[in-house]
């Protein structure tokens, strides 16, 4: 799946569009490196989104292009 649907999907971003800009942005990066919308997210793959000043780690857990509200948290695992 593509890392903006994903982020959309997930709930870690509200629209497709934004996930789409902040990955135009650099401040999404994947396994430590830069990434753009059209990244493949693959199980295992550890994310790094900044929001301002705020940094937020998280684990790919799981790949669900139907997942609704409730099975979004489901879908990673915030890291420290």
């Amino acid at each position: 799946m593509r890392l903006d649907k994903w982020l959309k999907v997930s709930r870690l971003i509200k629209r497709r569009t934004v996930a789409n800009d902040a990955c135009d942005n650099q401040r999404v990066s994947a396994n430590g490196r830069q990434v753009k919308a059209s990244y493949e997210v693959k199980p295992g793959d550890v994310l790094e989104l900044r929001f301002g000043e705020r940094m937020v780690r998280v684990e790919v857990l799981s790949i669900n292009p139907n997942a609704n509200k409730a099975d979004a948290p489901a879908m990673y695992r915030e890291l420290i």
